[in-house]
């Protein structure tokens, strides 16, 4: 941006088609050269030419649009300075609600630690900086997640992170050495998570190796083949190999019961032949390996199969973008050892049970994170779109749905919160036992948040909320793609029945 100063009565003299200036935020922009490849069209940058377009912008745009075209700025007003806040890489929003009540300053908070705020600041400034750029970029074309990134998360270690706490981190430098391995706990899980869904595009969240985060847990809890476990740790946290969970079938989405793949042995007990058909398998179109349930002789078993002969994939089109690579996977005679089984044969219904713990915990964090930027997004607009010769946030009605929408955020952080810390006090077999049922409510309610907080986000934007660019573009995106978390990892009524359930468990035999 040039240091030059002007007035406004000199700014005011180039209001023409040959030199049109204007002034935005104390700014002043030469557009002359823009004028005709202005999206809205030459006739509304005539309207505001050499005058104060500050309203008239921020009622139309996003500050990004800005930064885009700074290089349009020559200099500033004279004896006026920038009013308007811009967030840098890293840097926490100054919109109340727009972080979690630990990350501001004015509260306190008994469960994070330092560590947790170094781990937030680094993740942050990695999300800003690399993931963000890259999937906004996916989300439009629909291409899968680049090597680079892959590659540059590894490096980092939070692919290694991303599986939550475990013997997997022993010995790796996490982002820089911002937190040691053997002090990382489900707090430090759930920084990683938040932060890293803040790059507002649902589709590649997905895509971002979501399936190596449900399904090489289950390896490396399940995997009883220790030099192979070890060679999947070592190719999947590395970014050399990929690997997804196949669980869901047509016949067996929620209800895993219904699985129909089936895995028979052969006659002299070596291998399995798997076959049957996978259907919503996210990553399914890139992986290298698929984490499969199948129908055995007396129940289900969890095998890995790697993609090879009788192994073919094919895109399932979906409410966001392809890059998530969502597949429909087909299992045509397909020879596995047996040395690939996860657990105990017929007894694979554990294994996918118990892993579901920590893909529900994950989604959980992401859900939530997402609606509060919501409320972020919903604040600002309120604040600076004029109506009826008002701001909206003036209008009672809207400050009503500001505030149901910050009581569900703020009320499911709080909920996410308190589970993390009860994880942390729990073994992974205690987790099992206990965990289920509390997590599948919240993410039953974090869900039911989210269509309300999608409903009013939408009436608050009103057009643009529905319009894929411009000022609405994450509320459109959102609106859209928020149903995919009320869905995987268990459907919203089949998990609140699951809290209930198992709560009945626990009920006394006697009651007064």
């Amino acid at each position: 941006m040039s240091s030059q100063v002007y007035t406004r009565d000199e700014v005011a003299k180039h209001n023409s088609v040959d030199e049109t200036w204007i002034i935005i935020d104390h700014r002043v922009y030469d557009v002359t050269d823009f004028l005709d490849a202005h999206p809205g069209g030459a006739v509304v940058l005539n309207q505001v030419a050499g005058k104060d377009a500050t309203q008239a912008f921020y009622n139309l745009h996003r500050q990004e649009v800005l930064t885009k075209y700074e290089s349009m700025c020559i200099g500033t007003i004279e004896g006026e300075k920038p009013e308007v806040v811009v967030v840098g890489p890293g840097e926490l929003s100054t919109v109340p609600y727009a972080e979690p009540l630990w990350l501001r300053p004015e509260f306190r908070n008994p469960y994070y630690k330092e560590s947790h705020r170094r781990l937030q600041k680094a993740m942050r400034k990695f999300v800003d900086t690399y993931i963000t750029p890259e999937a906004q970029q996916k989300e439009m074309d629909g291409t899968y997640i680049s090597q680079e990134l892959i590659d540059r998360m590894a490096e980092a270690n939070i692919l290694a992170m991303r599986l939550g706490p475990g013997k997997h981190l022993k010995g790796r430098k996490l982002l820089g050495g911002v937190v040691e391995p053997e002090e990382f706990d489900y707090f430090h899980d759930l920084v990683v998570a938040q932060e890293m869904s803040r790059s507002n595009a649902r589709g590649f969240q997905d895509g971002n190796l979501a399936g190596m985060v449900i399904s090489l847990t289950a390896v490396q809890e399940w995997l009883n083949n220790v030099p192979l476990r070890n060679q999947l740790n070592e190719e999947c946290l590395s970014g050399k190999k990929k690997i997804c969970l196949a669980i869901s079938e047509a016949f067996a989405g929620s209800d895993v019961a219904g699985i129909r793949t089936t895995a028979e042995k052969t006659p002299d007990g070596q291998h399995y032949i798997i076959n049957g058909t996978k259907k919503w398998i996210t990553n399914g179109m890139f992986a290298d390996y698929f984490v499969t349930a199948c129908r055995t002789k007396k129940g289900f078993s969890v095998i890995l199969v790697p993609r090879g002969e009788g192994v073919e994939t094919s895109h399932i089109k979906t409410s966001y973008s392809p890059c998530a690579g969502t597949a429909f996977v087909e299992y045509n005679n397909v020879k596995v050892p047996v040395s690939y089984l996860m657990g105990e044969e017929d007894q694979g219904f554990k294994v996918i049970m118990s892993n579901f713990n920590h893909e529900r915990f994950g989604m959980c964090c992401g859900s939530i994170r997402k609606a509060r930027t919501i409320v972020e997004e919903c604040l600002k607009w309120s604040n600076q779109r004029m109506i009826f010769g008002k701001r909206l946030i003036d209008q009672p009605v809207i400050r009503q749905k500001l505030a149901k929408m910050m009581s569900h955020v703020e009320a499911n952080q709080a909920w996410l919160e308190s589970l993390a810390y009860q994880m942390n006090q729990l073994s992974y077999k205690d987790q099992n036992k206990l965990m289920g049922g509390p997590l599948a409510l919240l993410k039953s309610f974090a869900t039911r948040s989210a269509h309300e907080i999608a409903d009013d986000a939408v009436n608050i934007f009103g057009g643009r909320g529905i319009t894929q660019t411009g000022m609405g573009r994450i509320i459109e995106m959102y609106n859209r793609t928020y149903k995919f978390d009320a869905i995987l990892g268990g459907a919203e009524e089949v998990l609140a029945d699951l809290g209930v359930r198992q709560a009945l468990k626990f009920m006394p035999k006697a009651m007064l």
